[in-house]
């Protein structure tokens, strides 16, 4: 699934009051933006936000953040939630990989949804699972470590199960199936993952903590 380009992105990002401009200012102060003490989630890579936007909606006590690189998406992002007043819902357009400039230890949880999969071997460091990000969220995380990632990509999601295994991770939850899986887990859809749905694509769950 392509995203088509928004050719007023900037615009359109720089008026919303969902956007966080300069995160770097936040980094530690969350829960003053905020303006409560709630649990804090992160997805990065939120694409068009309409996965972050719905948790948002059904968890009010929890706090949201959406991440992503791409000004297009991150504007598709800001238009889907136009004239609405959801209080518990923040986005920031920049790179994960500066995720240390914007947050102290304060995330409880990191969502991983559809994540660009890289699936060349030389492209494995780029994976959102990968080491050298996963010891980016050590120094994010608020106490214990919780990741929640959904892929279509095969490769991408043995890598993950390889990479947070070696990390000390447990599973609590692993499906090869989510769609079929007959247990009680949350699903909220992503707009590829609406595709994927009606293509009967098989998709792989996981649902991995670290409890000092």
């Amino acid at each position: 699934m392509r995203y088509n380009v928004v050719k007023n992105a900037n615009e359109i990002i720089n008026n919303s009051s969902y956007l966080v401009k300069n995160p770097q200012e936040h980094k530690g102060k969350w829960h003053e933006l905020f303006k409560n003490n709630n649990p804090i989630c992160l997805e990065l890579g939120m694409g068009r936000g309409s996965f972050i936007i719905e948790m948002a909606k059904k968890h009010p006590n929890i706090n949201y953040i959406g991440l992503e690189i791409d000004k297009s998406q991150t504007a598709s992002a800001v238009n889907n939630i136009k004239n609405q007043k959801i209080d518990n819902l923040k986005m920031i357009c920049k790179d994960a990989k500066d995720i240390i400039n914007f947050f102290g230890k304060e995330i409880d949880t990191i969502y991983l949804t559809f994540s660009e999969p890289w699936p060349k071997k030389q492209d494995e460091k780029k994976r959102f699972t990968h080491e050298s990000f996963l010891k980016l969220y050590d120094r994010i995380f608020k106490k214990n470590k919780h990741i929640i990632l959904k892929t279509d990509n095969k490769i991408l999601f043995s890598s993950a199960l390889e990479s947070l295994s070696k990390y000390w991770y447990s599973f609590d939850k692993v499906s090869l199936d989510l769609h079929k899986d007959e247990r009680k887990i949350e699903n909220v859809l992503t707009d590829f993952e609406k595709q994927y749905f009606k293509e009967k694509r098989q998709i792989y769950y996981l649902d991995a903590s670290f409890k000092n």
